[in-house]
């Protein structure tokens, strides 16, 4: 039993050791994770050639399906990057309050979910960190506050591609544990926001703010997942954060006003926040309009499989694979989204000449390592769930941990996207896993996915590689708030003051110090929640 569950691990194992031991990419890992899966189910598992092309083409539908949100979401996030849009945004929160504690909320809080709502990627970090360096917050504290700021948004973040992974890899429909994660992550958006005030040293009165943004940025994203939009839950969130610390900023204290710090035009902001407003309308639209809806469900792309089986009698029954309801999938909406802002912005005189272009390389360069990552690992985990070996792994997991597993399911979701960098990696690895385990004991589901894919979002902040990109954008903030133009050119330069290499194992230790409180406090509400008998 124990060899044939260390081989089931093996793909698993390697992956950890290959991005851990020997600083592999996930994008380098994840090749070497789907060969060795193959070379185990073929040899160790009996899946012959049948199996495992069936599994692959299944792989493909799931990939795409989540790929197409990825790309588009960098997309829409670089149409608007290139007008200034995010640098517009960046400039004017500042000024809102001399408050230090009141602008980590609004820049680390606030913000730093609203952008990882709509782009993700590091954006978060990388845009905020020169700014709080410049608003006089030291090194470590100008990466540690957004890291966790916006952890609880990663899984609705990015226009929902970690819950969109989530939903292909475990084969749950996302309505079925929308309420579950939530929940999860509502609770986890109050804690990361009363962290981020605990590591700026914020004073005691502004715990009201805290409570009031928590609340709507949790509602929200509540709202909306629930209501079935959750790709837009995630900024959704951010969003009203903003707006509710915009109006208690302005009514509690006089804005402040940096020096040399121009003051940001209102059309400006308007026209900054133009692509995510069109985006709400024409997802909102797209759902609750009938005719369109029709209209947009005209092309399907899906697959129907054969029933497959392996050698030692694992079978797979015949059924259609992923659909892609290709003009109503939520990438083509953000594909819309993006055109209709280019043109827009084009039109008010904001989108620099020849910017077309420049939104095109940057964007293929942008999702190229996370694409590879994951079609590899989409691939991997469809070959061990078509061989058997998901089970094994569910059954060893489930008899080791037993009825303390819902204490442990948001450490596995947490371990995937550390190792990975990517919640929507660590869904993908492990959202069958949590899935089959849960039925092997007998315990909802739904809620095991949730601390899953709330366990990862926390996890993902911690990742090395993410860690290392924040620190970079630190060094190189030699300019004061308001003159960023994005992820790339905050990223590019080195040569200012900020964490040096050897403080990237400071940050880490300190969010670590955050973090493991958090996913055990998720672990201790799952396990309340199913004892309380939630479904």
């Amino acid at each position: 039993m124990l060899t044939s569950w260390l081989l089931a691990a093996l793909p698993i194992l390697l992956l950890v050791v290959l991005i851990l031991g020997f600083g592999w990419s996930a994008a380098r890992a994840g090749p070497a994770g789907w060969l060795a899966a193959a070379l185990v189910a073929w040899l160790s598992y009996g899946a012959r050639a049948d199996v495992l092309a069936v599994a692959q083409a299944k792989a493909f539908f799931l990939a795409v399906d989540v790929l197409l949100i990825v790309w588009s979401a960098y997309l829409l996030y670089r149409v608007v990057d290139e007008a200034g849009g995010v640098a517009t945004l960046a400039a004017a929160l500042p000024r809102l309050t001399p408050d230090r504690g009141m602008q980590a909320l609004l820049i680390a809080w606030a913000f730093a979910s609203f952008l990882q709502g709509v782009g993700g990627f590091g954006v978060p970090v990388v845009v905020t960190a020169p700014i709080l360096l410049g608003l006089g917050f030291d090194p470590v504290t100008a990466v540690v506050a957004p890291s966790l700021g916006h952890a609880w948004s990663v899984t609705f973040g990015s226009l929902g591609s970690s819950y969109q992974a989530l939903i292909g890899a475990s084969g749950v429909p996302g309505p079925v544990m929308s309420a579950q994660s939530a929940a999860l992550l509502g609770a986890a958006c109050l804690v990361c926001g009363a962290m981020v005030l605990h590591v700026v040293r914020g004073r005691l009165r502004l715990l009201l703010p805290l409570v009031l943004m928590g609340m709507a940025m949790a509602a929200t994203q509540a709202a909306l997942a629930v209501g079935g939009v959750w790709h837009i839950a995630g900024f959704g969130g951010g969003l009203a954060g903003l707006a509710v610390g915009f109006v208690l900023a302005r009514s509690t204290r006089r804005p402040s006003e940096p020096p040399g710090a121009a003051i940001v035009p209102l059309r400006l902001v308007a026209l900054a926040l133009t692509g995510y407003a069109l985006l709400v309308v024409i997802t909102l639209a797209v759902q609750f309009v009938e005719p369109l809806r029709a209209a947009l469900g005209s092309v399907v792309v899906q697959a129907h499989f054969p029933v497959v089986a392996t050698g030692l009698g694992v079978q797979t029954p015949a059924e259609p694979g992923k659909s892609l309801v290709l003009l109503r999938h939520a990438g083509a909406i953000l594909v819309y989204a993006s055109a209709l802002t280019y043109f827009i912005l084009r039109r008010a005189g904001v989108m620099p000449r020849r910017a077309a272009g420049r939104i095109a390389v940057d964007t293929a360069r942008g999702v190229l390592g996370s694409s590879i990552a994951i079609i590899s690992m989409t691939a991997m985990v469809t070959v061990m769930a078509h061989a058997g070996m998901t089970d094994v792994l569910a059954r060893g997991l489930a008899q080791a941990s037993g009825a303390a597993f819902p204490l442990v399911a948001p450490w596995i979701g947490a371990l995937g996207a550390f190792v990975s960098g990517s919640n929507t990696s660590s869904n993908l690895l492990f959202g069958m896993l949590q899935r089959r385990t849960a039925e092997v004991l007998a315990i909802s589901v739904a809620w095991i996915l949730a601390a899953q894919t709330a366990g990862g979002a926390i996890g993902s902040v911690l990742s090395p590689t993410k860690v290392s990109v924040g620190a970079l954008s630190a060094r190189g903030a030699s300019r004061p708030p308001g003159t960023l133009r994005g992820s790339d050119r905050a990223a590019s330069r080195g040569e200012a003051e900020g964490p040096a290499a050897d403080e990237e194992g400071r940050i880490i230790r300190s969010l670590l110090r955050y973090a493991a409180p958090l996913l055990l406090g998720l672990g201790v509400m799952t396990a309340l929640a199913l004892a309380g008998g939630g479904g």
